[in-house]
């Protein structure tokens, strides 16, 4: 399956405020140092909590997929607390964590990111809840959210929809009998999330690697058929 060229964001993944920062770049003094213990905290975090827990598709473990939201997080000039957020993201929705731990932990940035994220997928019986509900609710919220929000909302997006272009190089349209949603809908969902994201961080280089994944997914749908 070929793949459209992407153009290469490399040069501009830092947002405004970081404009020049490559060449005024200066050795990390002691109170900005590399190491972060929140976030060694945090990544222990994740690997425990989803420990048992695998990828659809590719049964891959599944902290494949905080790890790398926080490090595209954090390759487009985020914050730590930021990234700390995507490690945790799923935290709550999958896990059951106690949100009220993750703010005691991590400060209220890191929380309420999360509590902004996280999808209720049961009802008060127990049962799951229906996909295209929970959807909708996820992008109600995401319209309400904060600018860190929704930027690991699009780095939460961008991982997934380039998770399925890896899994359809692979497997072809059988990958989506994994998943709640077929591909129309699928990808009707990360065009919305992409729109959203558009409106609240404009043209932010995330943004931009969002919208092409995005793009390729959509002909990576066409040429793979459906399942």
């Amino acid at each position: 399956m070929a793949r459209t060229p992407r153009p290469n964001h490399e040069e501009c993944r830092l947002g405004p405020e970081f404009t020049g920062m490559k060449e005024t770049m200066q050795p990390t003094t002691a109170s900005e140092a590399g190491y972060s213990s929140a976030y060694e905290e945090a990544l222990r975090l994740a690997l425990v909590a989803h420990r048992e827990q695998r990828r659809k598709g590719s049964g891959l473990p599944y902290s494949i997929h905080p790890i790398h939201v926080s490090v595209i997080l954090l390759r487009h000039g985020f914050s730590t607390e930021v990234a700390i957020a995507g490690l945790l993201h799923d935290l709550v929705e999958d896990q059951g964590f106690d949100p009220e731990e993750i703010d005691r932990r991590f400060g209220p940035e890191v929380s309420e990111i999360v509590d902004a994220l996280t999808e209720r997928k049961r009802d008060a019986h127990g049962r799951r809840r229906p996909w295209p509900i929970r959807k909708r609710e996820a992008l109600e919220m995401l319209e309400r959210t904060s600018k860190e929000a929704a930027a690991v909302k699009a780095a939460d997006a961008l991982h997934n929809v380039e998770s399925f272009l890896e899994d359809l190089r692979q497997d072809g349209a059988d990958i989506w009998r994994h998943f709640n949603q077929g591909p129309i809908e699928q990808l009707a969902y990360y065009r919305r999330i992409t729109s959203i994201s558009r409106r609240k961080l404009g043209s932010h280089p995330l943004v931009r690697e969002l919208a092409d994944a995005v793009s390729d997914l959509a002909t990576a749908i066409k040429d793979t058929g459906h399942p």
